[in-house]
Formats: C-alpha cells, sequence, structure tokens
C-alpha cells in the first residue's frame, strides 16, 4: 500500500476526516454521533492518510497541543498508518513550537502510544463510554 498524508483545515479535509471517525468511533465503537464532532474540527490542523489513494485514517492537533480523533479504518490497522500520522501530527506541533503534547489515549491503545515516546499520567477515566488514560509527550 502506498500511503501518502495530506494535512489542512477542517474545510479541506472535514467530509472525509469525518467519514472515517464516524465508522470508526460511532459505528464500530459506539461512541454517540453528537459527542464525536464538536468545536474543535474547524480550528485544528488535520491529517488525513491515503492508502493507495484511499482514505484510511485521520487525527487532529488542536492549538493547546491536544492530539486527539486519531482513527484508522479496520482494513488498514496494523500497516502503520497510525504511527506515520502520530509522527508527522508531532512534527507539527514541533514546528509550532509546543514543548509538549497530550492526548486521551483509549487504554487499549495505551501500549502504541508508549511505543512513541509518551507516558501515562493519572488514573483512567471514561470517556465517550470508553476507558481513557491521560498521556504526555514532551518535545523539547
Amino acid at each position: 500500500m502506498k500511503l501518502t498524508l495530506r494535512s489542512g483545515d477542517w474545510t479541506t479535509l472535514g467530509k472525509q476526516a469525518y467519514a472515517i471517525r464516524h465508522e470508526v468511533f460511532v459505528v464500530e465503537q459506539g461512541v454517540p454521533e453528537e459527542v464525536e464532532l464538536d468545536e474543535h474540527d474547524p480550528v485544528s490542523l488535520h491529517v488525513l492518510a491515503l492508502g493507495d489513494e484511499t482514505p484510511v485514517g485521520t487525527g487532529r492537533l488542536l492549538d493547546d497541543g491536544h492530539i486527539g480523533r486519531l482513527a484508522v479504518r479496520q482494513a488498514a490497522r496494523g500497516t502503520g498508518v497510525g504511527r506515520a500520522m502520530m509522527l508527522h501530527l508531532m512534527e507539527q506541533a514541533m514546528h509550532r513550537g509546543m514543548a509538549e503534547i497530550v492526548l486521551h489515549a483509549q487504554v487499549q491503545a495505551q501500549p502504541f502510544y508508549v511505543s512513541l515516546g509518551f507516558e501515562p499520567e493519572g488514573d483512567v477515566f471514561n470517556e465517550a463510554g470508553i476507558d481513557h488514560v491521560l498521556m504526555r509527550k514532551r518535545l523539547r
């Protein structure tokens, strides 16, 4: 699979990004649709991963250094799409002068984020009906 990453705003990438997020979060994981979309989408940097020109993953970076809404379609999981998007978003955060980045990791995804240098912080909490843990990574 040839992987291409595109960055942009919600106006440019939102339709394709939302289709992936809806499939992964709403349909697959049961997150309420009204929780999945929020006020951060229009003001975030979004990344869209294309596998052989087909949208397979997405994520976003907020101005405060929070990475979120990382989603990879089931057929593309385990192929490096999530890692490529995270590395891209971390690079974008560094270019924006951010000293650290944070995210709310689903508990089962914690080992993935640890492999990228994130450290868990605090207790497990419930977000949208799914157990999460706050994770943080210093960039400089």
